[in-house]
């Protein structure tokens, strides 16, 4: 009783807003127009770097990672949902990454591996007050039922991937990233964008160093090459 009261004074004052577009909505979901307007990404894709098919020189091609995949393109409510998350830790976003990453997952994708969450730098996790990357890999944890395996640690400098151009972002030694504790040995890496790939690849190889003999890697979205 206490907290249904809680829970109707909360709305009264913090009304649901969507997370895709901050519009009010009657409870805590995604609004009509951005049910309607996500990007999925529905085409042939290629199964290492997840960029539609044919991806000519493939940018994962050298990867640690055998696999990739996302649900969406990083566009349209894709962005608003995935920032909702990243800038606010919204509980309502990362529910519904969750739910679309196991109902669309592939074949296999989700079976006999442990989730392990893309970590975040210290610094950016007291910025914070929390991992993206890990909240969704819980929330996709209960929803499939599968172990997460938080066992990656990030070190060196704090550099921002948001706003680096591709270059930057593959550059030798830009991020460092290591086991903290044995991996398991099959690890589906989670994180919110997948971009370049530098990121989910410098866990892969951290991953492989450690031990882990198969890696994959699951993010919501994707974002598409210009053209």
């Amino acid at each position: 009783m206490v907290r249904a009261v809680a829970a109707e004074l909360v709305a009264l004052l913090a009304p649901p807003a969507c997370p895709g577009c901050c519009a009010p909505v009657p409870s805590a979901s995604l609004c009509s127009d951005c049910r309607r307007n996500l990007p999925w990404l529905r085409c042939p894709r290629c199964p290492r770097c997840c960029l539609p098919a044919p991806c000519g020189r493939c940018p994962a091609r050298g990867a640690a990672y055998e696999r990739s995949w996302a649900p969406v393109a990083y566009a349209g409510p894709a962005r608003g949902v995935v920032a909702a998350l990243k800038r606010h830790g919204s509980a309502v976003a990362v529910e519904i990454m969750a739910a679309q990453l196991v109902a669309g997952a592939p074949a296999g994708l989700l079976e006999r591996v442990a989730l392990v969450p893309v970590p975040a730098h210290p610094a950016r996790r007291r910025e914070r007050g929390f991992d993206q990357a890990e909240q969704l890999a819980r929330a996709l944890g209960r929803r499939s039922g599968l172990p997460v395996a938080p066992c990656l640690k990030r070190a060196g400098a704090a550099r921002r991937q948001l706003g680096a151009g591709r270059r930057e972002r593959l550059a030798s030694g830009r991020m460092a990233v290591a086991a903290r504790r044995r991996p398991p040995d099959r690890a589906l890496l989670v994180d919110d964008v997948h971009t370049t790939g530098a990121t989910l690849d410098a866990c892969a190889r951290a991953l492989r160093e450690a031990g882990c003999a198969s890696v994959a890697a699951v993010t919501y979205a994707r974002t598409l090459r210009e053209g």
